[in-house]
């Protein structure tokens, strides 16, 4: 359901309450608890808003500011381009995902931009490091391939590194994908996925829960995470840090009582750390896409729900200045980044390569596996790298990269 299949006043109505400074999430479940909707809410007196949401609250209804006001008419104008594609989720509304609503704090208004057939999919939720590996990559892009193909929906950040690799595995199977993001739906954060961004608006669903000309703040991350974690039945941690935003959303995932899983990685590798210690902490050891969809009681494939078919769309969007994010238009075509080339083959296995294996490994390690000395080593190892063959990772890591 769309916001057209709202009146414009009840559209306003709910924009106007949730995006007022001052009316936080839980005040405003308070007052549609109390008074049954927006509109009601917007007509009770002042001191009715007093006595359920507190002081600041009241005030803040009581005086909108003219910025509220001009964002109420620049979303609905923005929404009234392209009603077939541009949606407005309120939490009163059939289309909004029912995951979501068990959660303990769901947000009360959600834009996308897609197919909102997606949300009646059974979704699992990827992520992991932005400063991916070439296996974390490539281990991304399977799992999401055979989850969509079995018919789930794969649900991420479009944050760079694993969280693309996801999306980007899950596009051409019948479950899809969706992308939740930490920026007002005008805009795209990071840039280099604009192009992802337009193929996931035509083939599947973009959500948010911030306000058009949002920027990318640092704050906006977790409270994305959030959304992913309570859209998905599982969260499938790839590569993570002891730091990394991805354990936050495995955190975000148990509180609500889902499904932790998370993929081994090699002994010292500091983006394996994060992984090894969700497993140390209870949970699900993953090493095959069939053993995630097993665990799931998802290992039949599920037929796609009724009319999911993507449809072509029109409109535009309004461009807003801000850092960090760009304002983007999903109805207007990207040129498509080229592929990087294909690492050279070798005709002969180097013998540093097959020293090094295929996990990632220290100078140090590499010099007790070949007896050369350290600069012969070093030597060799800017050769592999300058052909593509080797590439650097945080922590002072070398991994021989993955040829197709």
């Amino acid at each position: 359901m769309s916001t057209t299949t709202l009146p414009e006043a009840e559209a306003r109505a709910w924009l106007l309450l949730v995006h007022t400074p001052g009316a936080g999430g839980e005040s405003v479940r308070r007052l549609l608890a109390a008074f049954g909707s927006p509109q009601a809410v917007l007509a009770a007196p002042r001191n009715a808003w007093h006595e359920v949401a507190g002081a600041a609250c009241a005030q803040a209804l009581s005086a909108p500011n003219g910025e509220t006001l001009a964002l109420v008419d620049r979303t609905l104008a923005w929404l009234a381009e392209a009603p077939a594609q541009r949606h407005l989720l309120t939490l009163g509304d059939r289309a909004y995902p029912a995951p979501l609503l068990q959660t303990v704090d769901p947000p009360a208004l959600l834009y996308a931009v897609g197919d909102l057939n997606r949300l009646q999919y059974p979704a699992l939720a990827i992520v992991g490091s932005r400063d991916a590996t070439p296996h974390g990559l490539e281990h991304a892009r399977r799992f999401a391939d055979t989850a969509s193909k079995a018919g789930i929906c794969v649900v991420s950040g479009l944050a760079l590194g694993i969280d693309g690799a996801a999306h980007e595995g899950a596009l051409d199977g019948m479950g899809g994908t969706i992308a939740v993001v930490g920026t007002g739906l005008d805009l795209m954060y990071p840039r280099r996925h604009l192009a992802l961004a337009r193929k996931i608006a035509e083939q599947g669903l973009i959500l948010s829960e911030f306000a058009l000309g949002t920027p990318s703040l640092p704050a906006n991350f977790p409270r994305r995470n959030r959304i992913i974690a309570g859209l998905a039945q599982g969260t499938l941690v790839v590569e993570a840090t002891l730091h990394s935003g991805s354990l936050i959303t495995a955190k975000l995932a148990l509180d609500a009582g889902r499904e932790v899983m998370a993929l081994p990685g090699a002994i010292g590798s500091a983006q394996s750390r994060g992984c090894h210690q969700l497993i140390k902490d209870g949970a699900a050891l993953i090493e095959s896409p069939q053993e995630l969809l097993e665990l799931l009681g998802w290992a039949a494939p599920t037929p796609p729900p009724e009319g999911s078919r993507p449809r072509a769309r029109r409109g535009s969007a309004h461009p807003v200045r801000t850092t960090g994010a760009v304002a983007w238009n999903p109805q207007t075509p990207a040129p498509e980044p080229k592929a990087p080339a294909p690492a050279p083959r070798p005709d002969k296995e180097d013998p540093l390569l097959t020293a090094m294996g295929h996990e990632a490994a220290t100078v140090d390690a590499l010099v007790a596996r070949t007896g050369w000395p350290a600069d012969r080593l070093l030597a060799k190892l800017l050769e592999l790298e300058l052909d593509g063959l080797v590439v650097r990772l945080p922590g002072g890591l070398l991994q021989r990269r993955t040829t197709g």
